[in-house]
Parts: structure tokens; C-alpha cells; sequence
């Protein structure tokens, strides 16, 4: 939400300005709650990634969950500057993780298994060369939109193909984040005018940011579930004093 004060990083440049008082608390930081948000994020990512290094997962998950990590701090970069091309750090990374989270999916059953990810790969790059010169505007929501509602279908076969209750208790999970942050998201959107005239502003979009953080690592932790499932490591959900939920598995002596 612009205000005419002055900045480090000049005018603001990027397509979207959410509904943050710009430089309220520093004149290096845009949007000081959107930005401090992805926090939880990058701390959520960073213990998944050592607990799927330490399990010996395969490399897919560890860039996942890096993936993960980038986004956020793009995402950090983006709202502290309000500059085109630190959108630009945001937006390509969202479409990027997307495509993982495809092969991710699909990748156990498929056939020819260098043809996926190298289509996948050309398309990420493609993506961020036509985005980088054009601006797509609402095109690009519909895009990943697009991209988001191909994953469904693979996700619920997992969710239905998984017994245990506290895996499914994930799946949950990371419905109901999605839910919820989707929800602060658009409030924040639709009501900003009236928002802006509280005498506190809830930070609807800083809001959306914890429960996306949280809803990438519960899918995450679901996959990673799913994935030690096929290989028969008699995967566990065990909670992290009693609150986060990680996997533990116990593979046969062979592995």
C-alpha cells in the first residue's frame, strides 16, 4: 500500500502492492510484516531438509525442500523491495516448485523416466524467459492456478491409498492451511480499503505467508511418508516435542 514516504529502494516498480503501510518501521524494508512472514517458512523447509538428508532420501526431496527455501526468500526480497525484478524472484520460483511437486508425484509410476523431468526442466526455463520479458499479469495466477490443480488428482490417490491416520492427519493438514491462508489471502485483497481504516490491520497476506509455509511443509512431510511407504521403510509420523510432525522410518538391513 503505497504512502508517498521515501525509500532505500526508490519508487515502487512491482504489478502488485499489497495492503502493508509501506515503510512503516525501516527505509530498507517495504512491507515489513509480508516480509518477516516467510520466517517460518525457511525454519519449516531447513528441518525437513536435514530430516530428509538424514533418512537418505532421494536428492528430489532434498531440492524440495531447498525449493521450499528459495521461495521463501525470494518472496522476502520481493515484499522488503516492491521492485519488478524481485517479483520476478517470487513468481519464478512459485512455478518452479510446482513443476517439482509434478514430478515429485508422477515420478514413481513413470516409464520413461529422463523424459519428464527433462520436459519439466525445458518448461521451467521457457516459463522464466518469457516472464522475465513479459508481464503476465493475471495470466500468470491462471498459469499456477493450472499448475496446482493438476497435482490434486495425484495427491488424493496417495491420500487413498494411505492407511495410517496420521499420515492422512497430515493430508488434512495441509488442506486446511491451504484453506485458511486462502482466505486471509483474499480478505486481505478484496477488503484492503476498508482494512486500511482499522486502527489495527490484521496482515492478512503476512498470515497467508505462515499458513503457506506450513501447508508446503505438511505436503512435504506427506510425500515423503508416501514415498518411504513404496519403499517399504515402514514409515512412522513422530511429533517434535509433541507438536511437529516429521517422518521416521526403519529400513530393511539390506538398505
Amino acid at each position: 500500500m503505497a504512502d508517498g514516504m521515501s525509500s532505500f529502494w526508490g519508487p515502487v516498480t512491482s504489478t502488485i502492492d499489497c495492503c502493508e503501510k509501506n515503510y512503516a518501521y525501516s527505509t530498507y524494508i517495504a512491507e515489513f510484516y509480508n516480509t518477516i512472514s516467510n520466517i517460518p517458512c525457511i525454519l519449516l523447509a531447513l528441518f525437513g531438509l536435514i530430516n530428509a538428508i538424514r533418512l537418505r532420501f532421494e536428492k528430489r526431496f532434498t531440492v524440495l525442500h531447498i525449493s521450499n527455501m528459495i521461495l521463501a526468500i525470494g518472496n522476502m526480497l520481493y515484499h522488503a523491495t516492491l521492485q519488478r525484478a524481485q517479483q520476478q524472484s517470487d513468481e519464478t520460483p512459485m512455478v518452479w516448485e510446482m513443476l517439482l511437486y509434478m514430478y515429485i508425484l508422477h515420478s514413481p509410476d513413470w516409464h520413461y523416466r529422463s523424459t519428464m523431468p527433462t520436459f519439466l526442466f525445458l518448461y521451467g526455463i521457457v516459463f522464466a524467459v518469457v516472464h522475465s520479458f513479459v508481464h503476465l499479469g493475471i495470466g500468470f495466477k491462471v498459469h499456477y492456478g493450472i499448475l496446482c490443480l493438476l497435482c490434486i488428482p495425484r495427491m488424493y490417490k496417495y491420500y487413498i491409498y494411505t492407511k495410517d491416520a496420521s499420515a492422512k492427519r497430515l493430508a488434512k493438514l495441509y488442506v486446511a492451511t491451504l484453506f485458511l491462508g486462502s482466505l486471509c489471502w483474499l480478505c486481505d485483497h478484496l477488503f484492503c480499503k476498508e482494512i486500511s481504516s482499522w486502527l489495527i490491520n490484521p496482515q492478512g497476506h503476512a498470515i497467508w505467508h505462515v499458513f503457506m509455509g506450513f501447508n508446503s511443509y505438511f505436503a512435504n512431510t506427506f510425500l515423503m511418508f508416501c514415498r518411504a511407504q513404496q519403499r517399504e521403510w515402514s514409515p512412522k509420523i513422530a511429533y517434535l516435542m509433541g507438536v511437529l510432525p516429521y517422518v521416521k522410518v526403519e529400513k530393511p538391513k539390506a538398505q
